[in-house]
């Protein structure tokens, strides 16, 4: 299992047209073979910061991903976008868990 989280401060300008691109890149990630999870969210305390989680079967799977013209396109595209760099936390793991609750449960756990 690969993860990655990357975070990309938009530039303001070009806020509207970055969204565009990167539903647009979302939108395709999510159906690659190999993609178990791919979202893009905006920072609640920031609307013009953009963080990504990204979630692959496999290192191939990720690499499959970045080779696609949808990524090349979304690439090209930064230095128009982008104000400052980028930062990407990469987490390879082999054993992952998945947890769903309701509120309810949440709040039992406090006991």
């Amino acid at each position: 299992m690969l993860v990655n989280h990357t975070t990309i401060r938009l530039k303001s300008s070009k806020r509207s047209k970055a969204m565009e691109l990167i539903d647009n890149l979302r939108e395709y990630s999510q159906a690659e073979n190999g993609t178990v999870h791919y979202r893009a969210m905006t920072d609640v305390g920031d609307s013009d910061v953009v963080r990504f989680f990204e979630q692959y079967e496999d290192v191939d799977a990720a690499e499959a991903h970045t080779e696609s013209e949808q990524y090349r396109q979304f690439v090209e595209s930064l230095p128009e976008i982008v104000e400052g760099t980028i930062e990407t936390i990469q987490i390879h793991a082999d054993d992952v868990e998945h947890a769903e609750f309701t509120p309810e449960d949440a709040l039992k756990t406090l006991d």
